[in-house]
């Protein structure tokens, strides 16, 4: 039998916006006169954590700094909101065609996220008729859970939400961090690294690939 269930696990296996949201972060501390700019290698160390509001407060404390994290990055967030809707944010390659092949295969389709609800609306409203909110079965964010990836929690909450097993379904992510909350819930991963994160360890995905093709699932099997 071919797989019941394609977890994409984080806005960056749908679209890629790691420049993006790293000139948000930016934005957002000079706003807050903070004098930090992450430049492109710094953010590309920063994306070994998962979550925005954790790459503060970790560069944060490594400066000494005590800020308010969780203002700083909603304030990063309507920023790269702003910065969504002003853009023509296209679909990383294959995914049209694996939302495409789940659907005439009767395959559940989940977005298994654990960033902010307002982050999920961004990416849709951006996206517009590439790719619909009610094209997955399954829509995660930040408040079904209590842990942030790299805890499987949101991956548990998308199994009991899907009713299907952990065995039958495989994710696709983009960073280490995510890969991790994937296999801490037993699901097989493919490693789908953004721009910024071709450098990290993807050694226990399944395969790694920079484009998803419908084959690629065809050929994981129970």
């Amino acid at each position: 039998m071919i797989v019941k269930a394609i977890m994409f696990g984080s806005i960056g296996t749908l679209v890629e916006t790691s420049d993006l949201q790293r000139r948000a972060f930016n934005r957002a501390f000079k706003e807050a006169g903070l004098g930090w700019h992450w430049t492109v290698d710094t953010y590309k160390r920063l994306l070994t954590k998962s979550g925005g509001r954790d790459r503060i407060q970790y560069y944060a404390i490594r400066r000494g700094i005590d800020v308010d994290a969780d203002h700083l990055h909603q304030c990063k967030t309507e920023i790269f909101e702003s910065m969504m809707a002003d853009g023509d944010i296209p679909l990383r390659p294959g995914v049209k065609d694996v939302v495409s092949f789940a659907k005439k295969n009767s395959i559940k389709l989940a977005f298994v996220t654990s960033t902010s609800e307002a982050n999920v609306d961004a990416v849709f409203s951006a996206l517009g008729d590439q790719l619909k909110r009610n094209d997955f079965a399954f829509v995660g964010n930040n408040t079904m859970i209590s842990q942030p990836k790299p805890s499987p929690d949101i991956y548990a909450k998308a199994l009991s939400e899907l009713g299907v097993q952990s065995q039958d379904c495989v994710a696709v992510e983009d960073t280490e961090a995510s890969l991790q909350a994937a296999l801490a819930a037993s699901i097989r991963c493919i490693a789908f690294p953004g721009d910024y994160a071709t450098a990290q360890d993807f050694t226990d995905a399944v395969l790694v690939t920079n484009n998803i093709l419908p084959k690629l699932f065809k050929g994981l099997r129970n």
